[in-house]
C-alpha cells in the first residue's frame, strides 16, 4: 500500500513538472527555430551589403562569421532565461573573460579594429600613394592587422593599422589629376615680364600641361635675395613626377639661355677698423 502510494507522488510530481516545464521547453524550441531564422537573415542581408560596397572578399566571411557567433551567444543566452536556468553567473563569467582577453590583446585589438575599418570605408586601396605616419609610399597591400607599402626605393614599410587609421592620411591618387607646383627665383636686377613669358613659353607649352589656356604664373614673394614666381601647371596623375623635374630643369636651362639669373643667398660683410680711422 505505501509503495502505490509512492509511486503515485511520485507520478504526480513529474506531472506537475512535465505541465510546468513542457510549455517553457517548447517556447524554448519556437524561441530557438525564430531566432536562428531571424539571426541567418540579418547574416545574409550583412554580406550582401558588405559585397555592395566592395569590401574585401576575405573580410566577408570572416566578419560575418563573427557577427553570427555573437548573435547565436545572445540567442542562447535568452533562451537559458526563458526556461528558468540562472545565467547571471554565466554572463558575468564571460564578461571576465572577454575584459581579461581584451586587455591582453589591447595592441592587436586596436590593429583589428582599424583594418576593418579601412577595408570598409577605404581610405586608400592598393596601388594609391599615400602619406601617413611619416612616410609617402604606394600601398601594396593591406591586411587585417597592417597595411604594407613600398617606397620609390623599394623599401617594404609596414605600419600598424590602429595609429594608421587613427591618425591623418594623405592619399595622392584619389582624384585623376594633380596640381604640380614651383617656384622660380630671379634676381631683382632681371625683367619680371620677360622671366614670366620664359616660365609660360617652356611649362605650359607641354602638351601634358591640362591648364595651359589658364597658367598660373604669378609673382609670390619678395624675397631676401630674390623674387620669386609661383607656378601652378594641372597634369593626369602618371605624368605628375616626370613633369616636376623635367620642368625644374628646363627653366633653368631656359634662364640661363636668356640671361636670366637664378640668386643664391648671400651677405655683405662690412669690416670697421678703427685703426683706418685714427
Amino acid at each position: 500500500m505505501i509503495e502505490n502510494l509512492d509511486i503515485e507522488a511520485a507520478i504526480k510530481t513529474l506531472s506537475e513538472y512535465a505541465i510546468l516545464f513542457i510549455p517553457k521547453l517548447l517556447l524554448a524550441i519556437l524561441t530557438l527555430i525564430v531566432g536562428l531564422w531571424i539571426i541567418n537573415r540579418i547574416i545574409t542581408g550583412l554580406r550582401k551589403a558588405l559585397n555592395k560596397r566592395e569590401v574585401d572578399p576575405s573580410l566577408v566571411p570572416f566578419l560575418s562569421g563573427i557577427i553570427k557567433a555573437l548573435l547565436i551567444v545572445v540567442l542562447i543566452i535568452s533562451i537559458a532565461s526563458r526556461v528558468g536556468i540562472e545565467t547571471t553567473s554565466f554572463v558575468a563569467v564571460l564578461g571576465a573573460a572577454g575584459l581579461a582577453i581584451g586587455l591582453a590583446l589591447q595592441g592587436s585589438l586596436s590593429n583589428f579594429a582599424g583594418g576593418i575599418l579601412i577595408l570598409i570605408l577605404k581610405p586608400f586601396k592598393v596601388g594609391d600613394v599615400i602619406e601617413a605616419q611619416g612616410v609617402t609610399a604606394s600601398v601594396s597591400e593591406i591586411q587585417i592587422f597592417h597595411t604594407v607599402l613600398k617606397s620609390y626605393d623599394n623599401k617594404t614599410i609596414i605600419l600598424p593599422n590602429g595609429p594608421l587609421y587613427n591618425n591623418k592620411i594623405i592619399n595622392y591618387s584619389t582624384e585623376e589629376t594633380r596640381l604640380v607646383e614651383w617656384v622660380f627665383g630671379i634676381s631683382y636686377d632681371d625683367d619680371i615680364d620677360k622671366a614670366r613669358q620664359i616660365i609660360k613659353e617652356t611649362v605650359f607649352a607641354d602638351e601634358r600641361v591640362l591648364n595651359q589656356d589658364a597658367p598660373f604664373i604669378n609673382l609670390a614673394e619678395l624675397a631676401d635675395s630674390s623674387v620669386n614666381f609661383k607656378v601652378r601647371a594641372r597634369c593626369v596623375q602618371a605624368d605628375y613626377w616626370n613633369l616636376f623635374f623635367e620642368k625644374t630643369e628646363a627653366v633653368k636651362k631656359a634662364f640661363d639661355a636668356n640671361d636670366i639669373s637664378i640668386p643664391y643667398p648671400q651677405v655683405d660683410a662690412h669690416i670697421h677698423n678703427p685703426l683706418v680711422n685714427s
